[in-house]
C-alpha cells in the first residue's frame, strides 16, 4: 500500500481504530511476513465482522519497509506523527525494530507482537515493547541441545552478520556449554549481499553433521543450494523467522529433512483451541490452512485486540499500554500470554519441526 493512500483516509473512517505496520513485504523475507500479516488479518477481519472492539473496528495501516532497517525507522516516524494511529504492530527484523525503538519512546507508542525474538527486546523490559513470542536465544539454545541429542557432534554455525545472527550465535553458544560441546566452525555471512561461494566448499570439507543455519528465508535458501552443490549432506536446522510456506518453496528440492524451530503449537493440532480457531477462520475464507507464520501473526493479533478491550472506548496510546502491562494471564486459546511491569516476554513457547517430502512442517 502506498504511504500517501495509507495515510490519507477520509474523516469518516478515522473513527476506526487505527493500527501502524512497517515490515518487509518486498525483499528477502516478503513471503513469511505476508503470511504474518494474513495470519493477523484473519483474526482482525473476523472481529470486525462482529462490530469492532467496544463498536469501533481496526483498521490495519501496512507500510512496505523493503527489510531495510533506515525505511523501518522512516516508515515508524510516519505512522507515529498520524494522532490517529494508536500503535504500530507486527514490524519484522531485529535491526529493523531496533531502529524504530527511539521512535516508539519519542511518541509515546506501543509495539505489540513485533516479528523477532531479538534478546533486546526482552531484557532489559522496553516499556513500549509487547512480544508475543519466545527470544531467539532460546530457540538457538534447543536447537543445539536437539542435535546434540540425536548424537551429533560436529555441529557448525553459519549465521549473519548483523545484531540478528549475533543474537542467536549467542543462544547457541549457551546450548554448547549446556550440552558440553564447541561449535565445530563459525561462519558469517552479509545480511544484504550474501556469497557462499567460498563458504560452502569449507563447510562441505569440514565433515559437519549438521549446520545451524542462521539468516533470512531466502539468503538461507540460497545458502541450503550452495551447500547440497559442494557436497555436504549435513543436517540443516533453522529458526522459526523462516517457518512460512514460502521457504519451504525457496528450498525448492532442498526442503525435505530441513529442522526449523517453532515458537507456537503445531499449526494442524486442532485440539489447540488457537489453532482450530485459526483453521475454521482460514476455511472459511476458503483457504487450505495455517502455517506457522500465520499463526504468530494470529496470536499477535489476539493480543492486540484483548488490549485495545481493556483499553475501553477511545483507546489512545497510554490507555493501550497500560492495558497491555494489565494482562497478566490472556488464555489466547490454550497458550497464556502474561505481561508486567518487570516482563514483557509474553511466551516462552519453543518446539521444533522438520519438513516433510510433501513440503509440509511435521512436529
Amino acid at each position: 500500500m502506498g504511504l500517501a493512500a495509507a495515510l490519507a483516509w477520509p474523516a469518516a473512517a478515522w473513527s476506526q481504530i487505527r493500527i501502524g505496520q512497517t515490515a518487509g513485504f518486498s525483499g528477502p523475507v516478503a513471503a513469511g511476513v505476508k503470511e504474518t500479516t494474513d495470519g493477523a488479518r484473519l483474526y482482525f477481519d473476523a472481529i470486525n465482522a462482529k462490530g469492532g472492539v467496544n463498536g469501533e473496528k481496526i483498521d490495519l495501516v501496512s507500510l512496505d519497509d523493503k527489510f531495510d532497517p533506515k525505511l523501518a525507522a522512516e516508515n515508524a516516524r510516519k505512522l507515529a506523527d498520524d494522532k490517529e494511529v494508536v500503535s504500530l504492530f507486527l514490524n519484522r527484523g531485529t535491526p529493523h525494530t531496533q531502529a524504530i525503538l527511539p521512535v516508539l519512546a519519542d511518541a509515546k507508542l506501543p509495539l505489540v507482537g513485533p516479528s523477532t525474538g531479538a534478546m533486546v527486546l526482552h531484557r532489559p523490559v522496553n516499556p513500549w515493547v509487547f512480544n508475543v513470542r519466545a527470544t531467539y536465544q532460546r530457540e538457538a539454545e534447543r536447537a543445539v541441545q536437539h542435535l546434540s541429542l540425536i548424537g551429533m557432534d560436529r555441529i557448525g554455525v553459519l549465521h549473519v552478520e548483523d545484531s540478528f545472527g549475533a543474537d542467536l550465535l549467542e543462544g547457541a553458544q549457551k546450548g554448547f556449554s549446556s550440552v558440553g560441546k564447541s561449535p565445530l566452525f563459525i561462519e558469517k555471512f552479509d545480511r544484504a549481499q550474501w556469497d557462499f561461494s567460498a563458504i560452502a566448499p569449507r563447510i562441505a570439507s569440514s565433515g559437519a553433521q549438521a549446520v545451524l543455519f542462521i539468516g533470512s528465508g531466502v539468503a538461507v535458501a540460497d545458502g541450503v543450494a550452495a551447500i547440497r552443490k559442494a557436497g555436504s549432506r549435513a543436517q540443516i536446522i533453522t529458526n522459526s523467522n523462516n517457518a512460512s510456506g514460502g521457504f519451504v518453496k525457496s528450498l525448492g528440492t532442498h526442503a525435505s529433512g530441513t529442522i526449523v524451530t517453532q515458537v507456537f503449537p503445531y499449526e494442524r493440532s486442532l485440539s489447540v483451541a488457537m489453532v482450530k480457531e485459526a483453521m475454521d477462520l482460514a476455511k472459511a475464507k476458503g483457504l487450505e490452512g495455517v502455517s506457522p507464520a500465520m499463526l504468530e501473526g494470529f496470536a499477535a493479533a489476539k493480543v492486540l485486540v484483548a488490549g485495545l478491550q481493556r483499553a475501553g472506548a477511545n483507546p489512545t496510546r497510554a490507555k493501550l499500554r497500560d492495558a497491555l502491562e494489565g494482562l497478566s494471564k490472556l488464555d489466547i486459546g490454550g497458550l497464556e500470554v502474561g505481561f508486567g511491569p518487570n516482563d514483557h516476554t509474553g511466551l516462552e513457547f519453543v518446539d521444533l519441526s522438520i519438513i516433510d517430502s510433501g513440503g509440509k512442517f511435521r512436529r
